[in-house]
Parts: structure tokens; C-alpha cells; sequence
């Protein structure tokens, strides 16, 4: 049996004409003209309009997908998904000025949740960019320094995380 490779055009009795997106240990992914994205043994029964060569990585979609997802958290501002500690989910914030006379500033705590982790994750971002930068080395590290103790400043949020996980790791004494 020969593999066909990524980009083979097939014809198949049941789905018609279709091209090759992904090649399996079991199986090609087809997407055909008139059924979509249909997915059909190596061995079926099909008829071959062009065959392209089948040495290529067979890569599967989540494979794909991972990666995408992982290039994504690395390079943008997409941030995942960080739940707040169930004992302040719908809570409020209650900033008291000293001055009675001042009125208390409200805000719900899962808006100033968000801010927080927002600041992380751009921090993260800085971080990974400053990495890939044509710094030299100790450049790198003086400022990795910073953004660690920007970190450690910011572990005193540690109490609005759901899971230890999330939470901000400053500078670890020796």
C-alpha cells in the first residue's frame, strides 16, 4: 500500500472528489468538495486523481492545535482563562479613605481580579520578548531580576487565585 502525502487528490464512491489535509498512522483526512472534512482509513477503497509524495510528518489536528495555542500564549496578549478564589467570586472592594467626610470607593473584585491578571500576563509576554531579543546575556538577566521582583511585589494578590498555580512567585531567598 502506497502512503499518499498531504495535498493528494482522491476520488470516493460514498463522498466524492476531496484533497488530503492530514495523514494519521491510520487514517487521511480528507476534505471533500461536496461532504467536508471526512475522515477514512489509509486502506479504503478510493480512487487516486494525483498522489503527492507520502513522506511527510504525519502531524494530527490537535497536534496543530496545541502548538498553535502555545505560539499564541507566547507572542500576544491572549490570556488564559484564571479563576478567582471562590470566597470572593461577586464580591466587592471597599476602598476607605481615612477622610470620613470622602465617600468609600466600590469596585466588584472579579473587575480588579481581571486587572491583576492582565498585569501578569503582559508581564509574561515582556518577559518571553525580552528573552528573544538580541540583548546580550547579562542584559537578559538584569532585567529578568526586575520583572521577578515586579513578581514578588505583586504576591500579596496571591489571595484572590482559585488555584496556587496561577499565583505570582517572586525572588526565592537562599
Amino acid at each position: 500500500m502506497r502512503l499518499l502525502g498531504i495535498g493528494s487528490r482522491i476520488e470516493h464512491a460514498t463522498y466524492g472528489k476531496g484533497v488530503v489535509t492530514n495523514v494519521t498512522s491510520q487514517h487521511y483526512w480528507v476534505t471533500f468538495i461536496e461532504n467536508g472534512l471526512e475522515t477514512i482509513d489509509l486502506d479504503s477503497e478510493f480512487e487516486i486523481i494525483e498522489a503527492t509524495d507520502g513522506d511527510v510528518d504525519a502531524v494530527s489536528f490537535s497536534e496543530v492545535e496545541q502548538s498553535l495555542v502555545q505560539i499564541l500564549k507566547k507572542w500576544s496578549d491572549v490570556s488564559e482563562v484564571v479563576p478567582i478564589a471562590d470566597k470572593f467570586k461577586g464580591g466587592t472592594l471597599i476602598l476607605q479613605p481615612a477622610d470620613e467626610s470622602l465617600k468609600p470607593y466600590e469596585l466588584p473584585i472579579d473587575k480588579f481580579f481581571h486587572k491583576i491578571i492582565m498585569v501578569r500576563d503582559r508581564l509574561r509576554v515582556m518577559e518571553q520578548r525580552i528573552n528573544a531579543s538580541d540583548l546580550d546575556e547579562q542584559g537578559k538577566i538584569d532585567l529578568q531580576q526586575y520583572i521577578t521582583r515586579i513578581y514578588g511585589s505583586l504576591t500579596s494578590f496571591n489571595i484572590l487565585f482559585k488555584s496556587k498555580s496561577h499565583q505570582f512567585v517572586g525572588q526565592r531567598s537562599k
